[in-house]
């Protein structure tokens, strides 16, 4: 079984459950395909694909083995065009993390480019299997209607304070909510413009149900203290800063070889400044 990272809490239970390909994800919404169309604004809902080149299957290429052995997407066979979906993950407990973001993507589907900021992750593909992502995503426990944002640009908002129900900020005000049933609703899509239909997402998931879901240690609000509360995994973070910091980037290299050895890496020597709950 592949070891997808350390720990024994939850959160890095977690961490392993989303990184896995084989683990399905659990399905908290159902939006519709030309809803999903209508947010990322790439294309008109029913509007044809368009594309960069011909079908593969209509292309003559000269013989190769690498190509022969992967199978293409659908994206590809068709030809078309590289479009993205681009997600704001709050650091309030959003689901998942924006690196986890980015190994869940990777590990989960082909064909794929994603680049991570500190709270922005931008995945880039043919256009059909974007938004085939895009709706697992959106539709699955990776994605909170308060917590986790479409955001094609003005992104900023993941270090933000939450408004009074919780959400979090955005500055091109792309959704709203319903003060009676507390369902978000889109009005815009996802880069800020205008919609010929709003999409409604839901509700956002409970606090303690968010806490129990998400994959980001936090010593505040009642988040996991990795340090004290999964000390594995603050082990190998540990050594993995050691051997690059120290050892010149030899992550293969042990640490008694290592001018330190493990002095000073790991848990037990690890100094903590902060307090339990941190300081705010």
């Amino acid at each position: 079984m592949p070891q997808y990272t350390a720990g024994n809490s939850h959160v890095a239970e977690n961490r392993r459950k989303f990184m896995d390909p084989s683990y399905k994800l659990e399905k908290l919404r159902d939006i519709a395909e030309e809803d999903v169309v209508r947010l990322l604004a790439h294309r008109a809902p029913g509007e044809e694909y368009k594309s960069i080149h011909p079908p593969l299957e209509e292309m003559e290429e000269p013989e190769c083995a690498v190509r022969e052995m992967v199978e293409p997407t659908e994206g590809a066979k068709a030809g078309d065009r590289i479009r993205y979906v681009q997600y704001t993950d709050s650091m309030q407990f959003a689901p998942i993390t924006p690196y986890q973001r980015a190994w869940s993507g990777y590990n989960r589907h082909k064909g794929i480019d994603v680049g991570v900021l500190s709270g922005r992750v931008i995945i880039e593909g043919r256009e059909r299997d974007i938004e085939k992502i895009a709706k697992e995503q959106v539709d699955s426990e990776l994605f909170d209607t308060a917590r986790t944002g479409l955001r094609g640009r003005t992104v900023h908002g993941h270090a933000v304070r939450l408004d009074e129900n919780g959400m979090m900020f955005d500055a091109l005000r792309r959704w709203s909510q319903d003060p009676g049933t507390m369902e978000v609703t889109y009005v815009k899509d996802m880069i800020g413009g205008a919609m010929d239909k709003e999409v409604v997402l839901g509700k956002p998931l409970p606090e303690d149900e968010l806490l129990k879901r998400t994959t980001m240690y936090r010593n505040a609000a009642g988040g996991l203290w990795q340090e004290v509360d999964d000390p594995e995994a603050m082990d190998v973070c540990a050594q993995i800063h050691w051997k690059r910091t120290v050892g010149g980037f030899q992550p293969w290299a042990k640490m008694s070889d290592i001018k330190g050895g493990k002095k000073d890496v790991g848990v037990k020597d690890l100094k903590l400044f902060v307090p339990r709950g941190g300081v705010e």
